[in-house]
């Protein structure tokens, strides 16, 4: 008389090995050495993000608060990391050197047909874990738009485009290391 159970032992041992990689994945995960992200915050504890002050000769208000807010969300959401207010074992600190538009192409009446507008941010980042991982450098980023429409009807959308491209530059020098 047969079973009217249809479980295999090929089911069973797919199971196991599927439960096993799961695990593994949940355990490598949680340890600080891999990150889905492909962030690597291996001998890091704990992050600071300093103020990013707006140096660039035209200042535009709010700025220098969505570029820091921004990094903050970047690393709580793609490391394990604690935020700390003080020094953490990784630290980033910069400011925003410049925020400009300019023309990009001329029309054949000798008027901008696009501008492009520009934010250049400097970053000192420093891993108290491994130094040789720290670094100095300025990221910039751009969009171009065309030059019918005005900045100011443009700019927050632009600006919102742009500080997600640098942070993720940012993020990635420091913990994937690119």
């Amino acid at each position: 008389m047969r079973s009217k159970c249809n479980f295999s032992a090929s089911k069973a041992w797919r199971i196991i090995i599927g439960a096993f990689f799961g695990i593994l994945l949940i355990v490598l995960g949680g340890c600080g050495i891999y990150s889905f992200s492909g962030a690597s915050t291996e001998g890091l504890s704990s992050v600071s993000i300093q103020y990013f002050q707006n140096r660039a000769s035209l200042v535009q208000p709010g700025l220098s608060q969505s570029l820091t807010d921004a990094l903050i969300d970047k690393c709580k959401a793609q490391t394990n990391l604690n935020i700390t207010n003080g020094l953490g074992d990784a630290n980033f600190e910069g400011q925003i050197n410049d925020y400009n538009t300019r023309p990009l192409t001329v029309s054949a009446d000798a008027t901008a047909a696009m501008n492009r507008f520009t934010i250049s941010v400097f970053v000192k980042f420093t891993n108290a874990s491994d130094p040789e991982k720290s670094f100095e450098q300025t990221f910039s980023r751009y969009e171009d738009y065309s030059s019918s429409s005005n900045l100011s009807d443009v700019e927050d959308e632009l600006s919102e485009k742009i500080i997600e491209m640098i942070v993720e530059d940012i993020f990635n020098r420091a913990f994937v290391n690119w």
